[in-house]
């Protein structure tokens, strides 16, 4: 059975994907992803512990394809199958435009920063071209939360903004303006990120507010990435997608300035996904 297995270094996760040809017809193997601080350490364990609990042989694997940043820390073959290092950002479009079934879209990868990239299809082709990005991402939020509320994981972050006000921390137009600004603009936009922090802000309240100063961040430079394109169609992959608050940013930014965000099943797989399917690139 013929497999090709991507892989997805990053500094602190390797994640990893397959895809199996089964009567010329590419099925995928469902993406798993292990921790560890080690990037050798980490390929092995997710590549050993993948194959064996998807039933792969080493002799069903065709291609290994590997990106991420840590992926150039292998040098060798790994169990004595080749290895093949594929651009991170041709594995973002890709991947985004799999998982959402676009064939065009402006794709952000959300991870410790976030890249934009504009991905398009046309027939068998792809144009795939990286835009830029921001510092601003995972990592702002997980530093920030450190330095602010003594808390560093994601997963505590989300549960703290449970109950949090923004209304404590970040300045709306409303706040400052009883008169539409501009014909069709929402007056509970942001106006100014902690711009009315209040020395009553809860640490739920602080919480809400870094989550929404990193979201609105991300989604404003995709939206105007997105009009620079002529297009409205956003696709957002990467860790951050699996944060309730962060998806309630994107969804309530989305009637203000028509565009359309999605966040695909296996959204934070995409980069994986892609580096999987790179050859149809060629």
């Amino acid at each position: 059975m013929s497999t090709v297995i991507g892989i997805d270094v990053g500094g602190s996760t390797t994640k990893i994907v397959g895809f199996r040809d089964i009567s010329g017809k590419r099925e995928l193997i469902e993406p798993q992803f292990v921790l560890a601080n080690d990037p050798i350490t980490s390929i092995y364990g997710a590549f050993g512990k993948f194959t064996s609990e998807n039933g792969i042989s080493l002799s069903d694997i065709d291609d290994v394809l590997m990106t991420g940043v840590g992926s150039s820390f292998v040098t060798q073959p790994i169990y004595g199958l080749p290895c093949r290092t594929v651009p991170e950002f041709s594995s973002v479009g890709l991947g985004g435009l799999y998982l959402s079934g676009l064939d065009e879209a402006i794709v952000v990868s959300m991870g410790t920063g976030t890249a934009l990239i504009h991905a398009k299809r046309n027939g068998d082709k792809y144009d795939i071209k990286y835009l830029g990005g921001t510092g601003v991402g995972g990592g702002t939020l997980v530093g920030l939360s450190k330095q602010m509320l003594g808390i560093d994981t994601v997963e505590h972050i989300e549960k703290l903004c449970e109950g949090g006000d923004l209304s404590k921390v970040d300045l709306r137009i409303s706040d400052i303006s009883n008169d539409k600004i501009y014909p069709g603009l929402n007056i509970d936009l942001t106006a100014a990120n902690f711009g009315n922090l209040s020395d009553l802000a809860s640490r739920n309240d602080l919480a809400l507010g870094i989550v929404n100063m990193v979201a609105e961040t991300i989604a404003m430079i995709a939206i105007f990435a997105a009009r620079g394109h002529g297009i409205n169609n956003i696709v957002l992959t990467g860790n951050l997608t699996t944060l309730s608050p962060i998806r309630e940013v994107f969804a309530a930014l989305r009637n203000s300035f028509s565009v359309h965000f999605t966040i695909p099943h296996n959204a934070q797989f995409s980069t994986v996904i892609g580096a999987a399917l790179y050859d149809t690139l060629n």
